[in-house]
């Protein structure tokens, strides 16, 4: 996953987050905080898959 794909999933659930305080809405705050949460560790496993294969061990 490239810079820009991750920083515009990571804008896109906290719009939602946002979007659902705005709203009024706790379940739809509470599902961008988690989808964010979920970009950022299959960001994080990504990097780490990268490194393994590079001949890196973790």
């Amino acid at each position: 996953m490239n810079n820009r794909t991750y920083y515009l999933l990571v804008a896109l659930c906290l719009a939602v987050e946002v979007w659902g305080m705005a709203i009024g809405s706790r379940d739809v705050a509470v599902v961008g905080f988690f989808a964010g949460v979920g970009v950022a560790v299959v960001a994080r496993l990504l990097y780490r898959a990268d490194q393994c294969e590079g001949g890196e061990e973790a």
